[in-house]
């Protein structure tokens, strides 16, 4: 997202570390990362800097921010949740369609549009990338991990009752009544997703991996 603010500490690239350890093992050409978690949980941050460490390896990693893909837009979508309820909050706000043609084009080494929003407008942009020049995609998000065609997937396990500082910092949204009923439809969401992943990280944001 344009304008979003990075909170990268060192515990994020003390993760980030364990979680490019994990992708060397596994390497395959085309590879793909998710990584989910609720919001102000460090998402964003630890896509930020596994495609960091990777690019000092040699590898070019792209992240891909999965909440530019909601298919209401920024300015519109608080009314639209009232209008709609808070059970309309979680995965069907995301166009999938477009997430995983942008996938797609990923696995077949073409140039992509996707859509970027800027926080300061509240506008969608659009972005073009040539993926052929991408080994590693990384995919943050919410609901990233519910993606298909993914290689590892990253749980973080911090809530939105862990993240409260965090989410005040970046101050991407307000913090009202109407917020926190939001956070409290994606903590039973995301928390939904929690099976499906390769790795955790934990409270203390250490990386387990759930496989061993």
């Amino acid at each position: 997202m344009l304008g979003d603010i990075l909170l990268i500490t060192e515990k994020h690239e003390t993760a980030g570390k364990d979680i490019v350890n994990k992708i060397l093992a596994d390497k395959k050409e085309k590879y793909i990362v998710a990584i989910s978690g609720e919001s102000g949980s460090g998402k964003t941050e630890l896509a930020h800097v596994v495609a960091k460490i990777l690019k000092a390896k040699g590898l070019r990693a792209k992240p891909l921010h999965s909440d530019n893909y909601y298919r209401i837009p920024p300015l519109e979508r608080t009314e639209w949740r009232i209008k709609n309820g808070m059970e309309s909050v979680g995965f069907t706000e995301y166009d999938w369609e477009t997430i995983n043609r942008n996938i797609k084009e990923f696995k077949e080494n073409k140039k992509a549009t996707m859509p970027c929003i800027d926080i300061v407008t509240g506008q969608v942009d659009t972005l073009i990338t040539d993926f052929s020049e991408i080994e590693i995609l990384i995919i943050d998000g919410l609901y990233a991990i519910k993606t298909e065609q993914i290689d590892l997937r990253v749980f973080i396990e911090l809530t939105y009752h862990e993240t409260k500082k965090a989410q005040l910092k970046r101050g991407k949204e307000p913090q009202n009544e109407n917020r926190m009923k939001v956070l409290e439809r994606e903590h039973i969401v995301v928390q939904s997703l929690k099976p499906s992943a390769d790795l955790f990280i934990n409270m203390e944001y250490k990386v387990v991996d759930v496989k061993s």
